[in-house]
């Protein structure tokens, strides 16, 4: 049976790597099962990336909402767009998560001309800046002229003293991190410069997807309870992730459900951050 990507490409449909994104759902053996069975049952040759996405989250919803949630990570993600604003805001969540002191949308001058540094981080020391390049396409992958592109960019800026966080300091470290794909290419030339990425899949131990699972840092476009209108207003209030919705539930207020809506939204985030992520899927 053929798959078709989203690039128009037939592949052979891989039953173990669904299995294996059922699998990541928090979802038990069982659950997985049984969604699998369901899934395949609706199989034609043909059907596209797009429609098997839609009938495995369908299905896990009605097992349970917080599954299909944490299933949908990788659509969450390309919901923070469509300019990618909210993404580096995510991001620079993220950084905090793991002991970060980080801003956003910072100007600075380089040796030659201005930048606007996306996000600016410290921790341990070292002062970094990460570049987000945020896609909204399924199959998108970023290719080699990006890491060329922001080499330079790093060089004109690498030297200076900077005053960040309280501190007079140079920029040590310069990532490039993107909710899509980085092509081989550029991952050799990044490794070969010292660039640092950060990807959906790669590095392989610590991508984007394995870090948000790890840390259950979850976007509320996860939350398959709100309305992409209801997602959309709490991002323009500045209330990016579901731990924030959790430890504030009156946060939800300003979209003004009703209690027992409230209360099923607080649910499936609650069971969204209740989820102990295995070592290895």
């Amino acid at each position: 049976m053929q798959v078709k990507k989203y690039s128009g490409e037939l592949v052979p449909f891989n039953g173990e790597a669904l299995k294996h994104s059922l699998s990541r759902s928090g979802a038990n053996t069982d659950q997985v099962n049984e969604v699998y069975s369901s899934v395949v049952s609706e199989l034609y040759d043909g059907i596209s990336t797009r429609e098997l996405y839609q009938l495995a989250f369908d299905k896990l919803k009605t097992v349970r909402n917080s599954f299909a949630a944490r299933y949908s990570l990788k659509k969450a993600l390309r919901d923070l767009g469509p300019e990618g604003f909210y993404f580096e805001k995510y991001i620079s969540h993220l950084l905090r998560s793991i002991g970060y002191e980080s801003t956003t949308g910072q100007m600075v001058h380089g040796h030659a001309v201005s930048h606007e540094l996306d996000v600016v981080a410290y921790k341990d020391g070292k002062l970094m800046t990460a570049e987000c390049k945020f896609r909204n396409d399924i199959d998108a992958k970023i290719s080699v002229t990006t890491p060329m592109y922001y080499l330079s960019r790093f060089k004109d800026i690498s030297g200076i003293d900077y005053n960040f966080f309280g501190k007079k300091l140079q920029f040590q470290e310069g990532w490039l991190i993107t909710n899509a794909y980085f092509t081989s290419d550029s991952i050799d030339f990044a490794n070969y410069y010292g660039i640092n990425l950060l990807s959906w899949d790669y590095p392989k131990e610590t991508s984007i997807k394995r870090r948000v699972d790890k840390a259950v840092f979850y976007p509320v476009t996860c939350l398959t309870t709100l309305s992409d209108l209801e997602e959309q207003q709490l991002l323009k209030n500045q209330l990016i992730l579901v731990k924030d919705l959790v430890n504030n539930p009156d946060k939800l207020d300003i979209l003004g459900l009703n209690a027992e809506r409230k209360e099923k939204v607080l649910k499936e985030a609650r069971e969204l951050l209740d989820y102990k992520v295995e070592e290895e899927y």
